[in-house]
């Protein structure tokens, strides 16, 4: 049985929790973790309960975490601190999307912290 809230949109918990994990598919195959979430956030706006605006986190998410690995290259040479940069960032990528989908699964808001709004 499907769920619809008062404006017609299909309330779809497990949509919003595959699509916070697809940013793990950057690990697979390189770009997917942007590629995928920005289709499911573009296709389904209109039609599911909060996609409209976790979508959007996602997206800036991703591309804060692109912008934060392009400035980490000329911090490489500042005594590393780039690399510690990149640790810091791959860290995140994985750990973030998995626990927000968790949250998500528990019906508790997602939360993308150090993330730029591209996005608004």
């Amino acid at each position: 049985m499907e769920l619809y809230n008062q404006d017609f949109k299909k309330i779809d918990n497990n949509l919003l929790v595959v699509t916070h994990l697809s940013q793990l598919l950057t690990y697979i195959t390189g770009f997917g973790g942007l590629v995928v979430p920005l289709i499911l956030w573009l296709t389904q706006r209109d039609k599911v309960v909060s996609m409209e605006h976790q979508g959007k986190q996602i997206v800036n998410f991703q591309l804060s975490l692109i912008v934060y690995c392009i400035l980490s290259i000329p911090l490489i040479l500042v005594f590393g601190l780039g690399i510690l940069l990149l640790i810091g960032v791959s860290i995140l990528s994985i750990a973030i999307p998995i626990v927000n989908a968790i949250k998500v699964k528990n019906q508790e808001p997602p939360v993308y912290f150090m993330s730029i709004d591209f996005i608004k």
